[in-house]
């Protein structure tokens, strides 16, 4: 129920947000931007989000499966010599 709640409400500020992003457009008259900008803007934003999301995924990944154990032990045994 939790996780339902939270996509709901991430998923509501995303939709608020693009709604304000495009009235700031609207308002913005004399900047004019082409179906080919708009498609471009949205491909980069997109794109940033997949490469994010991706990022992150690989962080959690790693940690839970103890990736970053070695790491660690390597700068604790590091610090017990010094």
């Amino acid at each position: 129920m939790k996780t339902m709640l939270t996509v709901g409400v991430l998923l509501g500020v995303l939709v608020v947000a693009a709604v304000l992003v495009y009235r700031w457009m609207a308002a913005a008259a004399p900047v004019e931007l082409s179906t080919h900008g708009m498609v471009a803007m949205a491909l980069g934003v997109l794109g940033t989000l997949v490469l994010g999301v991706g990022l992150m995924f690989l962080v959690f990944y790693s940690h839970r499966r103890g990736y970053d154990q070695a790491a660690d032990e390597w700068r604790r045994d590091r610090r017990d010599r010094e």
